[in-house]
């Protein structure tokens, strides 16, 4: 499948779908913990920076955007502050927000996430704050959107619908939007509110609740993905024309009127499931808008859900950023060894979750437990290392023209090997400095054989508030810490 996801990626083509349901703000305070406070049994969270993300339907339209949509955006903000802040995002994101509607009776949607970290580990969400409306919106404001939608029918391939409850689509709305979309002959992509009856959703092309939901809906429970295909098909009978349930580590069951199945997903790490029901919502609709059948669909919502839990936060997932995913994948073991070009697109998605780099460089030619050991501790200064490997060609510029003793691949395949480290890049010229400026890393680690001063690449670094960081190199090991330390790492 992945040869047709990436001919699927590479089109050039621009779908056009609106995007319509609950607008929210995201809104991320982090910090670290060092304390627990003296007037409680609880954690002080010491706040370091604030950043503001789209949420609910807003985060919908952001994914579209960045798998390259014309996206038009309908639905309701409150005339404040974090409203005023939603539609900066939008302007940002280059979405059309034509469809977007202030309502002075009602606050905008807010999500406060409290983000910590302790003894420098990956940051944890320790609380959630809500603020929230969630009557129904008057009539005059539902026949606004309806409107902003209809006139544009002409011009769209497809609606997705992003319903949370909090009033946009509540009463006779979905039925009305479904009834003028289906007269114009555009499909409507929901994913459903937490509802016990769908009838409302009747006429839908898809819905994509989650396991919770869909065990609601369909009466029963959903341990094992044979249940969940089951669940799909007891959904069919509201009156959708098929059912997508995502059921996180066991993939999607998709049922329609002449059958169904279960798409397994590969296993992951997960880091947070923030976001994840979004991205599928997103990628789903775009590969439909663009004439996609269900199975190149659901592959690919499914490798975008996936790649959003790997992540902290409502992160959006780019076309580059799947098409380097199925690359990797098709690599293999080999898919840590990437492009200069790949590996910018993973540090952005991996600065976005929270996470610190930690780079290092050197030529390898030679690859001893010295640098075993090194590399070990390199990776304690990040949650990622990267390694800069030095080709052929350079090698010999530094060495001279009997060197490399390994060619290139060879030295990344064996780098590639040690579990401390996340991605090998190859660069071609004898200065590393260029590396340093493109991937930019928090962390810049040598060997303290050098003075900080000495490391190149020092000042790139440090010219944009990253820091150096010097490990010890041991030369000589007795056979113990040898065979500890080697099978250490290549079965991490």
């Amino acid at each position: 499948m992945s040869a047709p996801l990436t001919e699927l990626l590479s089109d050039p083509r621009r779908p056009r779908v609106p995007v319509v349901g609950d607008m929210m703000l995201d809104r991320y305070l982090w910090g670290d913990v060092d304390r627990i406070s003296p007037e409680a049994p609880i954690p002080v969270l010491r706040i370091g920076r604030q950043e503001h993300r789209l949420g609910g339907a807003a985060s919908v339209a952001a994914m579209l955007a960045a798998l390259e949509a014309d996206v038009l955006l309908a639905g309701v903000t409150g005339d404040d502050e974090d409203g005023r802040t939603v539609r900066r995002l939008l302007r940002e994101a280059r979405i059309d927000a034509g469809g977007l509607l202030k309502t002075p009776d009602r606050p905008t949607t807010l999500k406060e996430r409290l983000l910590g970290r302790t003894h420098g580990r990956h940051p944890q969400q320790m609380l959630r704050v809500d603020r929230e409306e969630t009557r129904p919106i008057d009539a005059a404001s539902a026949n606004k959107l309806l409107e902003s939608v209809w006139g544009r029918l002409d011009r769209i391939d497809l609606i997705l619908l992003s319903d949370y409850g909090k009033g946009v689509c509540a009463g006779g709305f979905v039925p009305q939007l479904v009834a003028i979309a289906r007269a114009a002959g555009v499909p409507v992509v929901a994913d459903p509110a937490r509802l016990a009856d769908y009838h409302g959703y009747a006429g839908c092309a898809c819905i994509t609740p989650n396991r919770t939901e869909a065990a609601l809906a369909a009466g029963m429970r959903i341990v094992t993905p044979q249940d969940g295909l089951e669940a799909a098909r007891r959904l069919l009978e509201f009156g959708v024309e098929s059912a997508a349930v995502t059921l996180d580590r066991d993939g999607i069951a998709w049922a329609g009127r002449d059958g169904g199945r279960v798409f397994p997903v590969r296993s992951r790490q997960v880091y947070d499931i923030t976001g994840a029901g979004d991205m599928v919502l997103a990628a789903l609709g775009w590969c439909l808008a663009l004439g996609a059948d269900w199975p190149a669909a659901i592959e690919l919502a499914n490798l975008a859900g996936g790649l959003e839990v790997e992540r902290l936060g409502v992160v959006p997932v780019s076309r580059a950023e799947l098409l380097a995913e199925l690359a990797g994948a098709a690599a293999g073991p080999q898919g840590k060894i990437v492009s200069a070009e790949q590996l910018a697109i993973q540090l952005r998605s991996a600065r976005a979750a929270g996470q610190r780099v930690a780079m290092t460089n050197g030529c390898f030619d030679l690859l001893h437990p010295g640098h075993v050991a090194s590399l070990q501790q390199a990776r304690q200064h990040g949650d990622l290392l990267v390694v800069g490997l030095n080709s052929d060609r350079s090698v010999r510029q530094l060495k001279g023209p009997g060197r490399p003793i390994i060619d290139q691949q060879g030295r990344a395949e064996m780098l590639a090997a040690l579990g401390c480290i996340d991605y090998v890049v190859i660069f071609d010229e004898p200065s590393v400095a260029g590396l340093v400026e493109r991937l930019m890393p928090d962390v810049l680690v040598k060997s303290a054989e050098y003075a900080p001063d000495e490391v190149v690449g020092q000042d790139i670094v440090r010219r944009y508030g990253g820091r150096v960081a010097l490990v010890p190199m041991k030369s000589s090991y007795s056979t113990t810490e040898l065979i500890r330390l080697c099978s250490a790492q290549l079965t991490r």
